[in-house]
C-alpha cells in the first residue's frame, strides 16, 4: 500500500493542474475578449505617449 501513498499527491497535482489548465484556454476568447484587447490596446497607447512626449521634451 506504500505505492498508492506515493502516487497520490502527483495524481491529485496532476488533476488540478490539468484542471487550471482547461480554466485558461476555455476563457481566452469569447464575450470578454474585445475588451480585454481594448483594454491592452488602451495602455500600450498612453505608453507611447509617455514615451513620445519625454523623447520629446529631451531633443
Amino acid at each position: 500500500m506504500d505505492y498508492v501513498s506515493a502516487l497520490v499527491p502527483p495524481v491529485v497535482m496532476a488533476a488540478f493542474f490539468i484542471g487550471v489548465v482547461r480554466v485558461i484556454v476555455k476563457t481566452q476568447g469569447g464575450a470578454a475578449k474585445a475588451k480585454e484587447d481594448a483594454a491592452v490596446d488602451a495602455a500600450l497607447a498612453r505608453t507611447e505617449g509617455v514615451r513620445e512626449a519625454s523623447a520629446g521634451g529631451d531633443a
